[in-house]
């Protein structure tokens, strides 16, 4: 009988040391996207032991499909001193310490070290030359190098902790149960849920007591009234240099970007950048002739010209916009010689100061980020470790951090995760 308590005790302490020796790791990072690989890579290269789990199918879903196929993963204009400059949250300034501790520079001379070329688009925009895919590579043969163990697809369903100091934190899984000494959220935002955006980041912030901002989509189209809008649905597809801004004087945020008409309302870089600044039911204003001084133009045009007001303006802007707007006035539908200075000026203000109200935005489908997620109060800046959560730490877009349209976003996602491995490695040392 003794004997057989003892064999019992034995196979007890066998089972749990295999599961112990094989299912713990000392970090287990939950989201195979870009902050979550480059955790992961960064931190098995310093030794430790990490399983990287995500649910969806395809690993880094959102470089893949990022820049038009050729993933704009940093920008060179970034200013690490002064983060407000380019980024949004209740304190943008929380992001400056992971930034200056992994700029730009240094994720270049990643890519340069793998061979990848790229090149500059556009105001610092750095894009992959041939395909997102030898971005995606690159991450995971970063990984192979920390001899990161990767699960996908793998479910979570739940993460709780424990009482042992070691194994601090226990999973359940789609393939079974795991442990670790720290557990990375690197989940991501809402946006784009078709490629797998969950709240699930959200949920564990939630579940350990860490406070969030409020969520609404980002870097986003937005929309308009059906009827207020039908004037302008026929110059869907039309796109020009704009100057857009929203805000008080005293607040006002402004961009001089591309401006892309649609069906429904209004896209492209110059909404997509404001969409972060917008809040429900205040105006836009849109100089449509940001580059040129249009009463002077106009006026100018009236000595010297027969032409309708509309074969003028196509001068300065797309034809199809000069017809849409002169067909708003009677005034405006004839030669230019015979159009009073007060008619000219009217026109010229609201091409140059357009104010419109939009209803709505185009939502999560095809917002490129989500604004707001964990409160970065709750957060250490220097680690992403949760101060209340001892070993438990969040990174790239579930942090109430957002970026520009223009590579900003992965250039935090790459930052933040490098903080978050640095941490783990120095913890593990110490």
């Amino acid at each position: 009988m003794r004997q057989s308590r003892v064999r019992q005790r034995a196979t007890r302490f066998f089972c749990f040391c295999r599961v112990y020796t094989f299912h713990h790791f000392d970090a287990i990072i939950i989201g195979a996207g870009a902050a979550g690989l480059f955790c992961a890579a960064h931190a098995g290269q310093r030794g430790l032991r990490v399983l990287l789990i995500d649910h969806a199918e395809k690993v880094a879903e959102k470089i893949r499909i990022s820049g038009g196929g050729r993933c704009n993963f940093t920008n060179r204009d970034l200013d690490v001193r002064a983060p407000h400059k380019h980024f949004v949250g209740q304190n943008p300034q929380f992001c400056r310490s992971a930034l200056s501790r992994y700029t730009p520079a240094d994720f270049i001379a990643l890519v340069d070290k793998h061979g990848i070329g790229h090149h500059e688009k556009h105001k610092g925009q750095l894009f992959a030359d041939r395909s997102a895919e030898d971005l995606i590579a690159m991450l995971l043969a970063e990984c192979a190098d920390g001899k990161v163990e990767r699960w996908q697809p793998c479910a979570v369903t739940s993460v709780s902790r424990t009482d042992d100091d070691v194994a601090r934190y226990a999973l359940e899984t789609s393939r079974g149960a795991v442990s670790a000494h720290n557990v990375v959220i690197a989940t991501g935002g809402l946006s784009i849920p078709k490629i797998g955006a969950t709240d699930f980041g959200y949920r564990i912030a939630t579940q350990f007591d860490l406070p969030l901002i409020e969520r609404r989509p980002g870097l986003v189209p937005m929309t308009f009234d059906g009827a207020a809008w039908e004037p302008y649905a026929q110059l869907a597809g039309l796109a020009l240099p704009v100057e857009i801004s929203t805000g008080s004087k005293k607040e006002r945020m402004a961009f001089v970007e591309d401006l892309l008409f649609t069906h429904r309302g209004l896209s492209g870089p110059a909404v997509l950048q404001i969409s972060s600044y917008w809040q429900p039911g205040t105006p836009l204003a849109i100089n449509l002739a940001a580059t040129e001084n249009m009463g002077e133009q106009l006026l100018a045009a009236k000595v010297r010209s027969r032409k309708l007001i509309a074969n003028e303006l196509a001068a300065h802007v797309p034809s199809r916009l000069a017809d849409a707007w002169c067909q708003q006035s009677a005034d405006w539908q004839r030669p230019v010689n015979e159009a009073s200075d007060k008619a000219l000026a009217k026109l010229a203000e609201k091409l140059s100061r357009w104010e419109l109200i939009p209803t709505g935005t185009e939502g999560y489908k095809k917002a490129e980020v989500t604004l707001g997620g964990v409160d970065t109060r709750a957060l250490s800046q220097q680690s992403m470790e949760a101060r209340t959560q001892p070993g438990l730490f969040f990174i790239g877009e579930v942090v109430d951090i957002t970026g520009w349209l223009g590579g900003y976003n992965f250039q935090w996602a790459w930052a933040s995760a490098h903080a978050c491995a640095q941490s783990l490695a120095a913890e593990r040392a110490a």
